[in-house]
């Protein structure tokens, strides 16, 4: 029988699916698919830097890095993007409530944008990690240069990304809008071949 009602619903689906297929030998670098992560941008008003932090400070714990840096509280994770502008993350367990969350918390001190399904998120890890992204980004990650907390605003193969690291195995997340999916997983597994891809 048809049901008009789920007739019209569409489905979440993630920006790398099918795309994630091992390559070559071995596990020199492996990606996971991050699409449930619930992605808001957080940017302050005007003027209100200062009272925004002590609102996230009360309602999360969680203190706004100054700069390209990511911190953690809870669930909750925060990157400095640019000047006044943070990437908030947080697992999604259930329904997306991380933007309306944040509204009600921060009021009318900052613009909040719900990114979630306009963001594609992998992990990636692995011995060869290094390896591999120093094909294709336009930052150092030697561990005296970048380091567990570290995010950055860049580029990766010409493909706009943000990227933060995660801990010292080394573990990274990148995040690059959900369109450009195709085209950063042909760079990055064609970069990851010569090491082996587990995905």
């Amino acid at each position: 029988m048809f049901d008009a009602m789920s007739a019209g619903r569409l489905e979440s689906r993630s920006a790398f699916a099918g795309l994630l297929k091992p390559v070559g030998t071995g596990a020199g670098v492996t990606v996971q698919d991050r699409s449930g992560l619930e992605i808001v941008t957080l940017a302050a008003r005007k003027g209100q830097e200062g009272a925004l932090a002590a609102r996230m400070q009360a309602a999360y714990g969680l203190r706004l890095p100054n700069g390209p840096k990511r911190v953690v509280a809870g669930s909750l994770a925060a990157l400095g993007t640019g000047p006044s502008a943070w990437l908030v993350t947080r697992e999604a367990g259930g329904p997306n409530l991380l933007v309306s969350d944040l509204i009600e918390a921060v009021g009318t001190l900052a613009s909040v944008t719900d990114q979630t399904s306009g963001y594609a998120v992998l992990r990636v890890s692995g011995p060869h990690v290094r390896d591999m992204f120093a094909k294709g980004l336009d930052i150092d990650l030697h561990p005296r240069a970048f380091a567990p907390g570290d995010a950055a605003v860049t580029a990766c193969s010409h493909i706009g990304v943000t990227l933060w690291q995660l801990d010292e195995t080394p573990t990274y997340e990148i995040a690059l809008f959900r369109s450009m999916a195709g085209s950063f997983w042909h760079w990055l597994s064609d970069s990851a071949a010569e090491f082996g891809l587990a995905a």
